[in-house]
């Protein structure tokens, strides 16, 4: 009778971890907008199925594959719960499927093999940036996705014509308001887009509404320096301010009045440099626009950097 009770004990306790491990990577999508919110995760990893079941699979996979390796390696139990490990994974499995066929047997090893650099690239930044009390944000997903797209077989991605004689209309900025959310997982669907941003109001208005303001400010930004109304539609103009606006109010900084500008500022710093990095950026602008940001917020008194926030 004793072994009776005890396998029901057994069977509970690893359906107990199964339950906490999938929580993990859920939270570990929503820490891509900084949400550690099941939830959101869980309307992200719609957003990635609305565009395709190929890009559900390497963006929830990736969640899990960094989830689990960070478990092996022994990473900090604080950072697993919070999501901390799965985001930067996340991104390289959406990007593998974006940028390679998914349904190959080839972009799913890649896949794998990206997911394993991303955990370690993560580790190497935080303990480099540790010292600066710097974020590593999405950098690790930016260096193993530069170099997954230098060596691919088909090369960089082909840039936009250019399009100087379609003036951009109501409905493209609308169009392009929601692919910006949506290309945050690289993806240019409006309809993503607009799971994204149910995610984010599941944080609630402040979120929601802090990110739609950096959204709309790097849109503007492109069209003013001119950026193809096909690009603008397809969202690139917005998804670094979305990113940048969140981190710059509300994350590393406390969200107010005077963080907010701030924040928007830097919206539009990423949105202008985005051009430098070539077709394929990544989140390469709300990095390194950020990463300034930070650095420089506490010489300016009437901003409130918050301490102690690892990324």
């Amino acid at each position: 009778m004793a072994g009776a009770s005890i396998r029901p004990e057994i069977g509970q306790s690893r359906a107990n971890d199964c339950r906490q491990f999938a929580l993990r990577v859920l939270r570990g999508m929503g820490q891509v907008t900084f949400l550690p919110r099941a939830l959101t995760g869980a309307l992200f990893a719609t957003a990635l199925l609305a565009a395709g079941w190929q890009y559900a699979l390497y963006g929830v996979g990736g969640a899990a594959l960094g989830t689990a390796g960070a478990w092996l390696l022994g990473v900090d139990e604080e950072r697993r719960v919070q999501g901390m490990e799965g985001f930067n994974s996340c991104l390289v499995g959406v990007s593998c499927a974006v940028l390679l066929d998914g349904t190959r047997a080839s972009t799913a090893l890649v896949a794998l093999l990206g997911c394993a650099a991303v955990t370690v690239v993560t580790a190497a930044t935080g303990r480099a940036f540790d010292a600066w009390r710097l974020p590593a944000l999405t950098l690790p997903f930016c260096v193993v996705a530069s170099v997954i797209t230098l060596a691919r077989p088909a090369g960089p991605v082909a840039a936009y014509p250019a399009d100087g004689t379609r003036a951009l209309q109501l409905d493209d900025a609308a169009r392009g308001f929601l692919a910006g959310f949506g290309q945050v997982f690289l993806l240019p669907q409006w309809y993503v887009g607009a799971f994204v941003l149910a995610g984010l109001l599941v944080a609630g208005p402040r979120v929601a509404g802090t990110a739609c303001a950096g959204n709309a400010v790097g849109m503007a930004t492109a069209w003013a320096l001119g950026t193809p109304v096909a690009r603008l539609t397809d969202g690139v103009g917005g998804y670094n301010g979305v990113l940048v606006a969140l981190a710059l109010c509300g994350v590393f900084l406390t969200a107010g009045p005077r963080t907010l500008p701030y924040a928007l500022t830097g919206a539009v710093v990423a949105t202008a440099v985005a051009p430098a990095f070539g077709a394929t950026t990544f989140t390469w602008p709300f990095v390194l626009t950020t990463l300034v940001f930070v650095a420089a917020a506490p010489a300016f008194p009437r901003l409130t950097a918050r301490s102690g926030v690892d990324r």
